[in-house]
């Protein structure tokens, strides 16, 4: 991605499209490293988003004064993007080695964004689906992020997450049952690339 490739009509001015190039590029070699060094051996859920298609969400979604979190953040790039476009943003990542690299690459974007390590989970939830079965997929189990997060999950505006085959039910049980009345929900993954939701209906 190069910043002439942003729409005009964003409000991106050169500086920030040129981190957010540099944060994208950056994205893609840290992946890259992880799964050579990482997937390659062992099987690990982390798999790099499409980060320029999430981004042009998020650019029509901002408004000032807006949340966001990211479900399971790994190595942060989504958050740290939210956060250099102006939302005030977190992430929750089960592995606590990704966690540490999001952090250090926050610190190296000058970004606020604030990750911790646990599972997006609200404390106490259980999936019932109608079929019975529970199972909650690559989710993980772990301690509920949200006591260090300092927010509950409906103190959030925007919530993106990117859900393997299977996973995509609970989480939209998730947000009915504890997101914000007119929280916005992007899904990304699939063929139907990244989509949004609002109090359960897709908007886009």
């Amino acid at each position: 991605m190069n910043p002439s490739a942003l729409p005009n009509s964003t409000g991106v001015d050169p500086a920030l499209g040129a981190r957010l190039t540099s944060l994208c590029d950056e994205g893609w070699e840290i992946w890259s490293r992880f799964d050579s060094e990482v997937r390659q051996d062992h099987w690990h859920p982390f798999v790099a988003a499409d980060y320029e298609r999430v981004l042009q969400t998020l650019l029509q979604l901002r408004r000032p004064g807006l949340r966001f979190l990211e479900w399971g953040s790994a190595t942060g790039v989504i958050t740290i993007m939210a956060d250099l476009l102006g939302y005030e943003a977190y992430g929750i990542e089960l592995d606590p080695r990704l966690v540490d690299i999001a952090r250090s690459l926050a610190e190296r974007f000058d970004s606020r964004a604030r990750f911790v390590a646990g599972s997006f989970l609200p404390a106490g939830y259980t999936w019932k689906p109608s079929d019975g079965d529970g199972r909650i997929g690559t989710i993980g189990d772990g301690t509920s992020g949200y006591l260090q997060l300092q927010h509950p999950l409906e103190d959030f505006d925007v919530v993106y997450a990117y859900p393997w085959p299977g996973e995509e039910p609970m989480m939209q049980d998730l947000m009915r049952r504890y997101g914000g009345s007119g929280a916005r929900f992007v899904l990304h993954g699939g063929t139907e690339g990244v989509r949004v939701f609002r109090r359960g209906q897709r908007e886009s």
